[in-house]
């Protein structure tokens, strides 16, 4: 008998995504727990449980200390109930099984913030940050995503360009570590870059909205498992999403299920 995908989806301190991405993961065939962060360091839920694991958007701690800085010191430092070791431990064991990780918009940010993308060299070591958009102000717009067909991502294997949306205020990429642009662009793990209505990448603005070097909009670690994007997928399952639904012939499912059936797809073949 077949096994099911287990995803994990977490929530609390701020995320407003869960639902959205639970039903993201179920429309393509994987079972979708939305847990809370306390049920996790509570020791009653344990990662290893699962297969594919979701850092969803939101505002974590009210953003108060930067985009999911906070979140990232709790993950990081926080212990679980009756053991030696944080929670961090547990998400170390889950990747170094081969398991999937997705972080989006606030889980993108979360995952930099811990170091857990690009991981070029090493996990937990940040190299990279989310920082303010260029004109500082939030943006909420529909954005066209040119796709690295080099890329090792799993979640974009076979995909040229996606048209998701956004709603950000703090989405720009930025490195000061000068080796590390270069090693992201040469391994193809910047997956996703804001593009033109052609997928050319841009850093115009509105194409491009938040000046993120290189026109980065999401980035994936050198196995292709871990994988961090701005763009929200899971508000794009269904052509009623698209801000021209009324206007345009679209196939019933949307752009951002894409993703989700190939990271469910590769799991249901390397892993279970």
């Amino acid at each position: 008998m077949a096994r099911t995908v287990k995803a994990i989806v977490i929530s609390g301190n701020g995320t407003n995504c869960e639902d959205a991405v639970a039903h993201a993961c179920r429309l393509v065939g994987a079972t979708a727990d939305i847990v809370h962060i306390s049920e996790l360091l509570g020791g009653r839920v344990k990662l290893e449980d699962y297969h594919f694991l979701h850092l969803v958007g939101g505002f974590l701690d009210g953003d108060d200390l930067g985009s999911a800085k906070a979140g990232a010191n709790r993950l990081l430092h926080a212990r679980v109930a009756g053991e030696v070791e944080p929670l961090a431990t547990q998400m170390k064991e889950f990747i170094a099984a081969g398991k999937l990780v997705m972080g989006v918009c606030n889980g993108f940010q979360l995952l930099v913030k811990m170091g857990l993308l690009p991981a070029i060299e090493s996990h937990f070591q940040q190299t990279c940050t989310l920082t303010n958009n260029d004109h500082g102000r939030f943006e909420d717009r529909w954005c066209w995503l040119k796709v690295d067909p080099d890329s090792p991502c799993v979640y974009t294997r076979g995909l040229n360009g996606l048209y998701l949306p956004i709603r950000h205020g703090e989405g720009k990429f930025v490195t000061d570590c000068p080796e590390t642009l270069p090693q992201l662009e040469n391994g193809h793990l910047t997956v996703l870059k804001y593009a033109d209505r052609d997928l050319h990448p841009t850093m115009e603005f509105p194409d491009n909205p938040n000046g993120s070097q290189n026109a980065i909009a999401g980035i994936c670690d050198p196995t292709g498992r871990l994988f961090g994007l701005m763009p929200h997928p899971e508000a794009f399952t269904h052509r009623t999403h698209h801000p021209r639904w009324t206007r345009e012939t679209l196939p019933d499912e949307g752009m951002g299920l894409l993703l989700y059936r190939n990271a469910i797809n590769f799991i249901e073949k390397e892993l279970i």
